[in-house]
């Protein structure tokens, strides 16, 4: 696949300085790259370097604009997206052929659409349904009555309990785990034995979400947990059942998530917070590292910055440090 410097413009919505039927067949570093590579700067210190690479076309802020450069310039608001849109195109994700691999396991019941990839040994239960161009990688199951949407792609050994419903154009990586029991349990005072309680509810996967490796997800205890439209998890994210994710949510690395919080729209989180139960953390809201919010609390903020245990402000988190500075200077 080829595209041109005036077709990446068309994607990022910018405009081209030089030869728009310049084309490119591949993406690269400008360390590496050749006439036949798109690159991209977002830093206009590092401008002069990308000029200076083999690349044939560069996507660039508007602080490029007027550059002399050998080859095609596409100039545009975000060159980050410019790029990785492009690069959707020239480098797209493997993909199954369509078809049942032999060693696979499929229900007589279960229903597929079209151009269903299903690979080596492979489980697909009773009742469940996977939508056109749907992708079962090596070693999934997908349980019984579990419904997923169009274009999704569960890479090798994702486990999909029953109870489950996924959207269109998911993508799951290896080892995750979805719908699972949620950590519930009630003390039994005169004994001290723990039994569980039930867990019986629904897990949504909503349309476009992507979750790294090894993600664990619960169903409700007896409602739904949700994961909202275009919310991304990456690697090791455990959310607990009956929470709430809201729609283009950002969740890092080792974060827990336990049972009945809620994160609303747009939230970033970063890696390793901890997020107890009954939370909400609101539209918008970041929280930075290794952040702790305990139980019931409420964050709330557009574009407020979280930080420590207990989480809070990152203004008055610097300002207490300041203040515990001075104090460890004083001579007793």
């Amino acid at each position: 696949m080829r595209l041109t410097a005036r077709e990446i413009a068309e994607l990022a919505g910018g405009r081209v300085e030089g030869d728009a039927a310049a084309a490119v067949s591949g993406i690269a570093t400008p360390a590496t790259a050749t006439s036949a590579h798109l690159i991209f700067v977002e830093d206009a210190r590092l401008l002069e370097n990308a000029l200076a690479s083999a690349a044939g076309i560069v996507v660039a802020g508007p602080f490029a604009a007027g550059a002399a450069f050998h080859g095609a310039l596409v100039v545009c608001d975000q060159p980050r997206l410019a790029f990785a849109r492009a690069a959707r195109v020239l480098a797209p994700p493997a993909t199954m052929p369509p078809g049942v691999h032999a060693t696979a396991i499929v229900h007589a019941s279960a229903g597929l659409g079209r151009d269903v990839a299903i690979g080596p040994y492979a489980v697909v239960d009773e009742g469940a349904s996977l939508g056109d161009r749907v992708q079962v990688g090596p070693g999934c199951h997908v349980g019984a009555g579990v419904r997923v949407g169009a274009g999704t792609i569960l890479r090798s050994h994702v486990v999909v309990y029953p109870g489950t419903t996924i959207g269109d154009r998911v993508i799951l990586h290896a080892g995750t785990v979805l719908g699972s029991d949620g950590f519930g349990y009630v003390r039994d005072a005169g004994s001290g034995r723990y039994e569980p309680f039930p867990q019986v509810g629904r897990l949504v996967i909503e349309d476009e979400v992507e979750m790294g490796t090894l993600c664990t997800v619960d169903r409700g205890a007896l409602g739904e947990t949700i994961i909202g439209r275009g919310t991304k998890l990456d690697n090791q994210v455990h959310v607990a059942h009956n929470c709430r994710i809201g729609r283009n949510v950002v969740i890092a690395a080792q974060t827990g998530i336990a049972g009945s919080s809620v994160v609303e729209d747009g939230a970033v989180i970063a890696g390793q917070v901890g997020i107890a139960d009954h939370v909400t953390i609101g539209e918008g809201a970041i929280l930075g590292a290794q952040c702790g919010v305990p139980t019931g609390k409420v964050l709330r903020g557009p574009g407020t910055l979280f930080w420590g245990t207990p989480a809070r402000p990152i203004r008055q988190v610097l300002k207490e440090l300041a203040t515990l500075a001075r104090l460890t200077r004083k001579k007793v």
